[in-house]
């Protein structure tokens, strides 16, 4: 194996991508290690939500220098942290990102010193730091980084062993160091999400594929232990209202001082406080009996966004409550991923049952697919990922689901609106199955769009802000006019046979341009029916539809 000297933009971005997945994979392992508060979320629930938002936040930039991606890590996952392990997390990551601020590819010194950082800003996050926690597991970890990279300034490689080697050693003595631990018979439950997270980075920079990467967890469970749980009892909560939200658009006179003290409030009027982040933007948790008054405090920095108060007494009342679960109400249901509010329409006309929003630009996560599949009352569900991306997010939820979920493998959405009007309710799901796929294959599609930057691709010469056409996503065509790619992608596509030609515009495309092609196409083609439909896709002004 060739030596790695440093961490790229890609490379990073392929090592936190590796990361999420595996904790995902491991989700429930590192849930069934939590022996906190159950209604505050389960951690690796929680860590898992969060890596998801920061995956997302890096797949929707364009990252060229380390420290681009690892501002993009720390956004996301700060934006869409979950629970007290999620917020943490996202701590890390901010001081992971603070340390490679400027840097263009990290050496393993610049890593070792990120890893300093990282435990550093978190532990000054938390209100009252324990050891045991994610937090000791973070801080030994960056202790033998920085000795590592003195003494091997140029393996990155020899990094992460040690790295993994000091992080699993830490983490079976925090059963000795937290009292709770101890008696549950478990680790620390963070402390192995955050393994998992660089067990998952340490695979890519092997070469390893992911879901060949093992974790041994065998001796995170000691079944000998004495194990009394007596934090299901709704006498050991006593802050009621889990509060959340982000803090956004600080007023101009918002000091340092003002966050320190709006986070001494929060502590006189409830529990598990984090206020976390920056004079850009705040995320705000906290257990309280008066989420209003939280609020209030919260309204004298500046606006609130994405509030969430959850009742965690009448979570507890319904998880207690809880019996066999009502059974379906039909036997198939369908869930799409949509492109735009134009495609969203349509499925959702066509009879889907949950639409994800997502595409190109913004994937969704396993677990939102997860969440529509949940949410639809039927034994068998259909899952269209409208995007080759997608698929195998689509496909590991089918292997997690306790549905039965088939997936249909389709790329665009043109190819999932046809497999959804080939279903026929009153067929057996095989049947449905091969009639949803031949349908989708017959489509062929073609889209246009704008180049982003100077390119040659085969025989082009593709100026930045050109017109360009792509056929199974791949440019065949370049031009200035949206209505001459248009035209030359459709003549690639129709043949003799084709009797339908559909036009799905985009949000940045008027319909009276959109009605002014069709009628070119129908002009060109007057043996084909030709449709016009509001797709409200972004950055596509075309998603062109032949069958």
């Amino acid at each position: 194996m060739p030596d790695i000297t440093y961490v790229d933009a890609v490379m990073m971005r392929e090592m936190v991508i590796a990361g999420a997945a595996l904790l995902e994979k491991n989700r429930d392992a590192v849930n069934a290690l939590n022996v906190f508060p159950v209604p505050d979320g389960d951690t690796g629930t929680n860590m898992s939500m969060t890596m998801i938002s920061a995956v997302r936040e890096m797949n929707g930039k364009e990252l060229t220098t380390t420290s681009q991606a690892a501002a993009a890590l720390a956004k996301g996952a700060l934006r869409g942290a979950r629970g007290n392990s999620g917020v943490i997390l996202s701590q890390l990551f901010r001081g992971f990102a603070k340390s490679l601020d400027g840097v263009d590819k990290a050496t393993p010194i610049q890593i070792a010193d990120a890893f300093k950082v990282s435990a550093d800003t978190a532990y000054k996050a938390v209100m009252k730091p324990k050891e045991g926690t994610i937090l000791t597991v973070a801080r030994v970890i960056a202790e033998h980084a920085v000795k590592q990279a003195q003494q091997q300034p140029n393996d990155v490689l020899a990094l992460f062993r040690v790295v993994l080697t000091s992080g699993e050693s830490i983490l079976k003595q925090t059963q000795e160091m937290l009292p709770v631990l101890k008696q549950a018979g478990v680790v620390d439950a963070g402390g192995r999400g955050l393994l998992l997270l660089l067990t998952g980075a340490d695979a890519v920079l092997r070469g390893e594929q992911i879901e060949d990467a093992q974790v041994d967890m065998s001796g995170d469970f000691h079944t000998e232990a004495e194990v009394v749980d007596d934090h299901d009892a709704l006498d050991e909560i006593h802050f009621a209202y889990c509060t959340e939200f982000l803090v956004q658009n600080l007023l101009p006179e918002v000091r340092e001082a003002d966050i320190v003290s709006f986070r001494r409030k929060l502590n006189r009027i409830g529990d598990c406080v984090m206020v976390v982040g920056d004079q850009t933007l705040l995320k705000v948790h906290v257990h309280t009996n008066e989420p209003g008054k939280a609020l209030q405090y919260a309204a004298m920095l500046g606006e609130m966004d994405e509030i969430k108060i959850d009742n965690m007494l009448q979570q507890k009342r319904e998880k207690d409550a809880l019996g066999t679960p009502a059974a379906p109400l039909k036997d198939f249901g369908m869930v799409s991923v949509s492109l735009g509010q134009g495609f969203s329409a349509i499925f959702k006309d066509l009879g889907v049952d949950s639409v994800v929003d997502g595409g190109q630009t913004m994937n969704p996560s396993i677990e939102d697919l997860q969440k529509a599949v949940d949410s639809v009352p039927a034994d068998t569900v259909f899952v269209l990922p409208n995007n080759g991306n997608i698929t195998l997010a689509a496909r590991q939820v089918a292997e997690l689901s306790e549905k039965r979920v088939i997936v249909i493998p389709t790329k665009n959405v043109a190819m999932g609106i046809a497999a959804v009007v080939a279903f026929q309710p009153d067929f057996p799901a095989e049947d449905n199955e091969q009639r949803m796929n031949e349908a989708a294959q017959r489509v062929r599609t073609g889209t246009v769009t704008y180049a982003v930057r100077d390119s040659e691709y085969q025989d082009m010469h593709i100026k930045a802000g050109s017109i360009i056409g792509l056929t199974n996503g791949e440019v065949t065509c370049s031009g200035d006019s949206t209505d001459a790619i248009s035209m030359e992608l459709l003549r690639g596509l129709v043949t003799e046979d084709d009797g339908l030609i559909t036009v799905y515009y985009g949000e940045d495309t008027q319909r009276e341009d959109a009605e002014n092609l069709a009628a070119k196409v129908a002009e060109e083609f007057c043996t084909c029916d030709v449709e016009v439909h509001s797709g409200g896709q972004p950055l596509y002004y075309y998603l062109l539809s032949v069958e």
